[in-house]
């Protein structure tokens, strides 16, 4: 994730992330999110198999929101840009999933630290909790609220 206090993720629209008229199917921008998340760790030099076998913990999705825009479509690249939103006792994410200049939607997804035995929340563990704070973002657009767009 460099010093920037983003990670860019790109990516190719393959036949299998669309629908029958070649529009990339709506849950599969939650999978391209996942992707890029899991990508921005790793360039962190946090991978998640790290915070496995170190710690007995993993990361797992509480919410996610997505704001659609514009459709991607068979064999476009896609940028997935990840920011740190907020780092406490879970873990806020923003993802700006673009095609060139063009933003195709918005994903707005909490994360939580749990023991890999209990499957219980718990702290992050070091150094994912200070790298996470370090690389904390300002926000691109209004958060997403329950049922809709922020006003």
């Amino acid at each position: 994730m460099s010093d920037a206090p983003f990670h860019d993720h790109a990516l190719r629209v393959y036949f299998e992330d669309t629908d029958a008229g070649g529009i990339v199917y709506h849950a599969n921008y939650l999978r391209f999110a996942e992707r890029a998340r899991t990508e921005a760790l790793r360039a962190m030099g946090l991978p998640h198999a790290d915070m496995q076998a170190k710690h007995g913990c993993f990361l797992v999705v509480k919410r996610a929101a997505v704001e659609y825009e514009r459709p991607a479509r068979l064999d476009d690249e896609v940028t997935v840009r990840t920011r740190i939103r907020r780092v406490a006792a879970t873990l806020l994410l923003e993802q700006e999933l673009r095609r060139g200049e063009e933003r195709l939607a918005m994903v707005e997804v909490t994360l939580v630290c749990v023991d890999q035995g209990t499957l219980t929340p718990r702290r992050l563990p070091e150094p994912w909790l200070g790298a996470l704070r370090a690389r904390i973002a300002a926000p691109v657009a209004a958060p997403l609220a329950e049922g809709g767009p922020a006003p």
